[in-house]
């Protein structure tokens, strides 16, 4: 169970986009925005939908998991580990609190904070994660890598 906690903490964290609101240009820094609104995305919908659920949606179908005490999960082998997860006894989300762009706007990462709340139960575990963002050929964002970290106080 830890060791589902830890991976799914670790792809959620990831996920998670923020940055200061400015007026919108036509530069990358437009994307950034679109990037942190897709981390927000993603949090809520694995609040509504469960984890596993709004990771399969938003991995690229190269994407890589990296976890403590483990190989690199990456691409086939993380869609496969994705839809064996049982997600049913926790809620996970989590809250940018930063990110940047390439000049390209092509790729991108974000970092913040998450939380995972067990079910039925009244404790709360946090750490920070990070996740790197590549955009798709229809515009839209899906993460390459994710990473993250238990334990923060």
């Amino acid at each position: 169970m830890k060791k589902n906690l830890l991976l799914i903490a670790t792809v959620v964290f990831f996920t998670n986009i923020s940055c200061n609101t400015k007026k919108k240009s036509t530069t990358p820094i437009d994307n950034s925005f679109s990037l942190l609104d897709t981390d927000r995305s993603f949090s809520k919908l694995s609040e509504q939908k469960g984890i596993k659920f709004a990771l399969i949606q938003y991995i690229d179908s190269k994407g890589t998991f990296l976890r403590p005490g483990t190989l690199p999960i990456v691409g086939g082998q993380a869609i496969n580990y994705l839809s064996q997860l049982d997600d049913n006894s926790f809620k996970m989300t989590w809250e940018p609190k930063g990110g940047s762009l390439a000049i390209s706007g092509e790729l991108g990462y974000t970092y913040g904070i998450y939380s995972l709340k067990l079910n039925n139960k009244d404790s709360v575990f946090y750490g920070t994660y990070v996740s790197v963002w590549k955009k798709q050929s229809d515009g839209n964002w899906k993460f390459v890598l994710q990473s993250q970290n238990e334990g923060i106080e």
